[in-house]
């Protein structure tokens, strides 16, 4: 029903004169177009009529009729199951019985006669709002189907655009590399990414946008194209993030950022050269079970303050250390008591973990995370990147 159609309603009932009288009576509405009547003269006519007029709205219904009296007129509505057409039933003064059957089968209101037209001017538009109620929810949830349908293709899109496939390089055994990002909606605003620089060198990414949900996921698709763009052309990790700090602030129309951790791991000697956007520390984990952080690079979120210079740190791997790369969703994970998972359980669940495979590393602490907040709503989204340094 449109805003501005005319109300259809169906009168039912064996008094022809009352074709007259309500014509007569609603005149204005009628030459306004704001109504528009039908007319039967008993059940089987008003089903047949309801069949030519589909989108009737209100059905006013006398009860004794022939034929077929309103009292099984509107048995066989219901079987319509259309909330948005209502029944306002019409009967004698006194009829208690029946109206409180129809009441009880479903009709939306009554009105007595002899008619009071006053009386049921009020009642059609009380039935009127309640119609168009129905009408704006109804619209209301579809719109609400077709935003989670929305969004259900975003994450798909996002998740598209992340590295799945692990192992990402069979052919590779000088390192070993897996990532995993949960949502705490259906769209998120972390990310990671790895990638070939050349034979020699990878480049490790992980980065948290400063919002949720949509806005998030379209910056974060934004941030990693432009980071990617500049990191495969082998510039360092300060001039990458230098670049796309100035692009993204460029770009910036609703005073976002994003958090990054880039860095180059050289596969032949183990030296990692990296800068610290604003983000957590990740932590390098050795065969021992020692863990402990990489020390930040004082740099800060890109997207918020441009013409600003990064900087550049380098440590150099052992064999078979891991790095362990991560955004603040994990640490800042809440149990029902409020209770952050912290720095101190995280390090705690990779000294466990730290002779298992970067795939199992993640399940590790996975699982952790879950035993903690167990009961609790996912506050944020996690992400996490496991690499380990496994020279011939």
């Amino acid at each position: 029903m449109a805003k501005n159609d005319p109300i259809k309603i169906m009168i039912v009932d064996d008094e022809l004169d009352l074709e007259i009288l309500f014509r007569q009576k609603f005149r204005k509405q009628l030459k306004e177009s704001e109504w528009r009547f039908e007319f039967a003269a008993n059940g089987l006519q008003a089903l047949a009529l309801l069949l030519e007029h589909p989108d009737t709205s209100i059905i006013l219904s006398d009860i004794n009729m022939p034929e077929m009296d309103g009292l099984t007129l509107l048995a066989r509505l219901n079987e319509l199951k259309n909330p948005a057409l209502k029944t306002v039933i019409v009967s004698a003064y006194g009829d208690m019985d029946n109206i409180r059957t129809a009441m009880n089968r479903g009709a939306f209101d009554f009105i007595t006669k002899p008619i009071n037209f006053d009386d049921l001017e009020i009642t059609i538009h009380k039935t009127i709002e309640q119609i168009r109620i129905l009408y704006k929810a109804n619209e209301e949830h579809e719109e609400l189907v077709a935003l989670q349908h929305d969004l259900n293709i975003a994450a798909e899109i996002q998740h598209s655009i992340l590295p799945k496939k692990f192992p990402p390089f069979p052919d590779r055994t000088d390192f070993d590399i897996h990532a995993f990002m949960n949502a705490a909606k259906s769209v998120g605003g972390d990310f990671y990414d790895f990638f070939l620089i050349d034979q020699d060198h990878i480049g490790l990414v992980i980065a948290d946008v400063s919002d949720k949900g949509i806005p998030a996921a379209i910056y974060m698709a934004v941030s990693r194209t432009i980071i990617r763009a500049a990191a495969i052309k082998g510039l360092p990790p300060k001039e990458c993030l230098e670049y796309s700090n100035q692009l993204l602030c460029k770009e910036n129309v609703n005073q976002m950022f994003v958090t990054v951790f880039y860095g180059i791991l050289n596969t032949q000697t183990g030296e990692f050269h990296y800068t610290n956007g604003g983000h957590n520390p990740p932590y390098v984990i050795s065969r021992g079970g020692m863990v402990r952080s990489l020390e930040k690079t004082g740099d800060v979120v890109l997207g918020a303050i441009d013409d600003v210079p990064y900087h550049q740190k380098s440590t150099k791997f052992q064999p078979g250390e891991a790095l362990f790369l991560y955004t603040d969703g994990v640490t800042e994970a809440m149990n029902v008591n409020y209770e952050l998972f912290s720095e101190a359980r995280l390090e705690s669940a990779l000294k466990a973990a730290s002779q298992n495979t970067p795939g199992e590393i993640i399940l590790q602490v996975s699982s952790a995370i879950e035993n903690f907040t167990l009961g609790a709503q996912q506050s944020d989204d996690i992400t996490m990147m496991v690499v380990r340094y496994n020279p011939a």
